[in-house]
């Protein structure tokens, strides 16, 4: 408890000293995608994403949370080494996959200080919310963006996108366009662990309650009118750096627990997924798993070209994450190609691009028929 309080005083007292670049990150992310020339048909009109940080790419700039990313050093990597709120030193998953696509090479976010160009608004936004998960209590903790909140967002982005580009344009979005959805991470490793807020319910229990809030939103979705939804399960998120530094013992160990919770999860989502399937025939519905993937990659980091895969390139790499990796208190490490990690429990732009094209090419393409 004594380094769970520490971590909150030391969140609070730095947050004033993060000097906050995100209007021209945004900026910077425009101009990429406006001079970025497509080289092949899209493979879908749009990307559409929900979720919290890992596909975050700054939704929460300008909300009232400490959940940020848009200060240095993230997007130390990133083009013109702009801090864009994306939780990386560069490109996030989500942009990968938009890329591959052939839609655009950034996906934007929803939530901007000035309103989207019609191509980007017509091709994509992320709506998802560094922080947040499928537990109702966990965006409340963090004062971040709930998922249903999302959702009512994404009618508002089809409302201007009929303004923008006309009925046609919405109706080609719900039926070719790909919805990703990525959460959970955040619901274990801080509502269940670091605040013990449902202390009531055992690993099991509780993943039995987030494939209860998971299903009933992909469920929304699809009345919403998505047919093409892509569904990501959490991650080994026990082996990330900041869990193992506080869950992991002497020897920083992964927390089987949290992975416990994590397996069991995936296992009631690929059964609520394919009765979902069932229901709603007319929508290509998979359930990508990255477990086995990350957990590789956490193991054998030198498989994939790593190095050092128990911390993070930020700080010390044990506890750094959000405003605890800043340009005040934190230097980098040399190489950050070495690192699968950027802070404690965010990836590296190698390591994402990594996961991106896993995914795409296991996955993706299943609902691209």
């Amino acid at each position: 408890m004594g380094m769970r309080v520490l971590l909150v005083v030391v969140l609070i007292s730095f947050a004033p000293l993060i000097t906050t670049n995100a209007a021209a990150g945004v900026n910077a992310t425009r101009s990429a995608g406006r001079q970025q020339k497509q080289k092949q048909k899209p493979l879908a009109p749009a990307l559409i994403v929900f979720g919290d940080s890992i596909v975050d790419p700054g939704n929460n700039n300008d909300i009232h949370t400490i959940i940020k990313a848009d200060f240095p050093p993230y997007g130390t990597d990133f083009q013109n080494h702009r801090a864009t709120g994306r939780f990386c030193n560069g490109r996030i998953p989500t942009d990968f996959i938009a890329s591959r696509l052939g839609i655009k090479e950034l996906l934007p976010p929803y939530l901007t200080s000035e309103p989207l160009d019609k191509h980007d608004l017509v091709t994509g936004v992320s709506f998802a919310s560094g922080g947040t998960g499928f537990d109702p209590l966990t965006p409340q903790l963090a004062s971040v963006i709930s998922l249903p909140d999302q959702l009512t967002m994404f009618h508002d982005y089809l409302g201007k996108v009929r303004d923008a580009a006309g009925d046609a344009r919405v109706s080609d979005i719900l039926s070719r366009g790909v919805f990703a959805i990525c959460a959970g991470s955040d619901d274990v490793a801080n509502t269940y662990f670091t605040l013990r807020a449902r202390s009531s319910y055992d690993h099991a229990s509780y993943a039995r309650l987030l494939v209860q809030h998971a299903t009933a939103f992909v469920e929304d979705l699809i009345r919403a009118g998505a047919r093409r939804v892509a569904f990501i399960g959490i991650p080994p998120i026990g082996c990330v750096p900041s869990q193992r530094t506080m869950s992991g013992g002497l020897d920083r160990g992964c927390s089987q627990g949290h992975n416990e919770i994590a397996v069991a999860y995936n296992a009631g989502m690929v059964q609520q997924l394919a009765a979902l399937r069932a229901k709603y025939p007319d929508t290509l519905l998979v359930f990508m798993d990255i477990y086995g993937f990350l957990y590789d990659m956490m193991m054998h980091p030198r498989s994939y070209g790593f190095t050092q895969s128990t911390r993070g390139c930020c700080g010390t790499g044990l506890l750094e994450v959000s405003v605890l990796c800043n340009g005040v208190t934190s230097a980098v490490c040399q190489d950050v190609g070495d690192y699968l990690f950027w802070d404690s429990y965010h990836p590296t732009e190698k390591a994402y691009k990594i996961l991106a094209d896993f995914v795409f090419d296991n996955y993706v393409k299943l609902i691209l028929v």
